[in-house]
């Protein structure tokens, strides 16, 4: 397949708590099927990224689905558009679990990137 980034792995993943409070700090970017929060740590090292999604989202199979749906669309297309030195918290909606995969991943790269919807910066 052209095009297809399926090489591409997951960026460092975020696991203690004292790091998903301090991207709250961050730069807060809203949309419908997720809340993105970047946190720029200062440093020049990768990207970390945290997920996660609360029980209002749905039981625990549907939180999985919207974990596992994000934790791909990371890996197969929004990877690359992390900047170094930055943390991501993507807190997930249930929209997710029902939406086609091409426009989560177009949306999550989106937001990654900082832009609006017409390519302008927020």
């Amino acid at each position: 397949m052209t095009g297809d980034r399926r090489s591409a792995s997951l960026p460092e993943r975020m696991r203690k708590r004292a790091d998903f409070l301090a991207a709250r700090r961050g730069e807060k970017r809203r949309g419908r099927l997720f809340l993105l929060e970047v946190f720029d740590r200062g440093d020049n090292d990768a990207p970390r990224l945290g997920l996660t999604v609360t029980k209002k989202a749905g039981n625990a199979v549907i939180r999985n689905l919207i974990r596992r749906r994000l934790k791909e669309a990371v890996r197969t297309h929004a990877a690359d558009d992390m900047a170094r030195g930055k943390d991501y918290v993507i807190v997930g909606r249930r929209e997710i679990a029902a939406i086609p995969f091409d426009q989560l991943k177009s949306e999550l790269s989106r937001r990654m990137r900082g832009t609006a919807p017409d390519g302008k910066q927020p």
